[in-house]
Parts: structure tokens; C-alpha cells; sequence
């Protein structure tokens, strides 16, 4: 099983898009139907790695999964150095969050997981700034 640690490090960025995708998951299936889960792909070296929400009960949301999938993306562009880290984690601000920097204009660019720093409403993380990238730098 993958992890979003196994991605920490220098990758060549190409793609990225979000999707809602139909879900269905085991217990909350038989009260609620299939629900609709965020995702958030991309593309590092290559590879297309896809982001799934677990969307829990309606207040509270996870990650559910990473994996590498296949498909195309929507919105392709130029070759993007980047470097992805861990987000720094301790017993006030709990997380399990990767984050994707620029590696030119050093800016965040990508994040996805899951931020459980109130245990009780953990909370589902995903989102890119395109702005960030240094390909975007003179465009308004």
C-alpha cells in the first residue's frame, strides 16, 4: 500500500487536476448511498497519482487513499521541478499532509492528506496554487 511519504523528494511536475468521483464505502454505504469523493491527481515523473477522500459522515473527512492510477489529466503544462516534503507534524497541529514546492520560485504549489489537528473533525486537505508555479509567474 502506498504512502505519501514514498513521494518525499525532487520530481519533475506535469499535471494536475480535481475530480469528484462517485464512492461507495462500506458501513456508511447502507445508510447513506454512494457519496462523492474529492480527489486531486497528478502527475510526478511520469506517474499519475490520484489523492481519494474518505468524506466519513458529512462533518468529518479523511484521505482514504493514494494510488497510482491511470487516465488522463485535464490541465497538462511544461516540465515543473519540484521538491515534495512531509508537513511538520507534533501533538498541537497533527497532520499527514504532503506538500509540493516549486523548486524555482520555492512557493507551495500542491498539498494533499488529511489534517487531524482536532481529532474530533479531521479534516480532508487538497488543493493546488498554479499561480505558485514559476511557468505562471508573468501571466495575471
Amino acid at each position: 500500500m502506498m504512502e505519501l511519504k514514498d513521494l518525499v523528494g525532487v520530481h519533475i511536475l506535469t499535471g494536475v487536476d480535481t475530480r469528484n468521483i462517485p464512492i461507495e464505502d462500506g458501513d456508511s454505504s447502507k445508510y447513506f448511498g454512494v457519496e462523492n469523493s474529492a480527489t486531486i491527481n497528478f502527475v510526478l515523473d511520469d506517474t499519475m497519482y490520484t489523492v481519494i477522500e474518505d468524506p466519513e459522515d458529512g462533518y468529518r473527512s479523511s484521505m482514504k487513499e493514494i494510488i497510482v492510477s491511470t487516465g488522463t489529466i485535464d490541465n497538462s503544462f511544461q516540465p515543473v521541478a519540484v521538491f515534495a516534503v512531509m508537513r511538520f507534524s507534533n501533538y498541537r497541529n497533527s497532520c499527514e499532509i504532503l506538500d509540493i514546492y516549486d523548486l524555482k520560485s520555492g512557493k507551495l504549489i500542491l498539498s494533499a492528506g488529511t489534517d487531524r489537528s482536532d481529532d474530533y473533525y479531521p479534516t480532508f486537505v487538497y488543493g493546488w496554487t498554479p499561480e505558485n508555479m514559476w511557468i505562471n509567474k508573468d501571466k495575471e
